[in-house]
């Protein structure tokens, strides 16, 4: 369970990290799996010579060590998103789901380190993102390798969760399409600090769904670096009702009205309907 420190913490920063969450040896499982993937293109654990991409991603895996490391499966994990979404609110995987971006030592550009958001919903053909958060209820980033400051962490903007709300409220229900909100907050958040998502294998951070993050690179670690980064399903949106015991996602998005002088009066949205 979450202490109430830190759920303070998330509010402010936008993250938890779970030390531990997943066992040691069904990381070390998970890695397995990953290093099976990869040699189907003739990328090979023991031979760096074959690591020769800055970064691949593949879909993370279903079944085996991945099952028994989902949000839904692993108890600490299914508690803690209760706390931070709400009981019954959110769809418990019975794996992890999203994909693994695996980062090689390097100093090769991987073309994607830009500062973003994550989308949550896909409409006319587009991702978009609405101030509802409609489908997304948070972002996890699963170490599935230790990570270490050289070891091309993801980069962190504590705080910057409460950015982003005034940028996406005028849109209400509808959103903006995420190719627009990601630059725009990107931009409204580049005053906040710089945090690294560093752990051993197994720990997974919780992360609100509106937080401002970023590939690092160079990598100027000697390992791969292997980190899922699985959204977790909302069942609808956010209502955002000050009024009816909103959970810790909803608070910090009410918190960041709140800041802009907006509020749920202003929220043309629907959200819940």
């Amino acid at each position: 369970m979450l202490s109430a420190a830190e759920i303070d913490a998330f509010l402010a920063d936008g993250y938890v990290a779970i030390r531990g969450a997943v066992p040691g040896a069904v990381a070390r499982a998970c890695q397995d799996v990953v290093w099976s993937e990869l040699e189907k293109q003739r990328i090979v654990r023991d031979d760096p010579a074959t690591w020769t991409a800055a970064v691949v991603r593949i879909n993370c895996p279903d079944g085996g060590p991945f099952a028994a490391a989902g949000q839904g499966t692993v108890p600490v994990l299914a508690e803690a998103c209760d706390q931070l979404i709400g009981a019954g609110r959110w769809w418990r995987r019975p794996g992890v789901g999203g994909t693994i971006p695996v980062r090689f030592p390097g100093e090769q550009d991987p073309g994607d380190a830009g500062w973003h958001f994550e989308s949550s919903y896909e409409a006319g053909g587009s991702w978009r993102v609405n101030i509802g958060s409609r489908a997304r209820g948070l972002l996890a980033l699963y170490l599935i390798t230790d990570v270490d400051a050289d070891g091309a962490p993801t980069r962190l903007r504590p705080g910057s969760h409460l950015d982003v709300p005034p940028i996406l409220e005028p849109a209400g229900d509808d959103g903006l399409d995420w190719s627009v909100a990601a630059p725009l907050a990107a931009q409204a958040s580049a005053h906040r600090p710089t945090a690294l998502a560093t752990g051993r294998a197994g720990d997974v951070f919780l992360c609100h769904p509106f937080l401002v993050h970023a590939a690092s690179w160079p990598h100027r670690g000697s390992q791969p670096r292997m980190i899922a980064q699985p959204g977790v399903a909302l069942h609808g949106q956010f209502p955002l009702d000050p009024d009816a015991s909103p959970s810790p996602v909803e608070r910090a998005i009410l918190t960041g009205l709140a800041g802009a002088g907006r509020g749920p009066a202003s929220f043309r949205a629907g959200a819940g309907r």
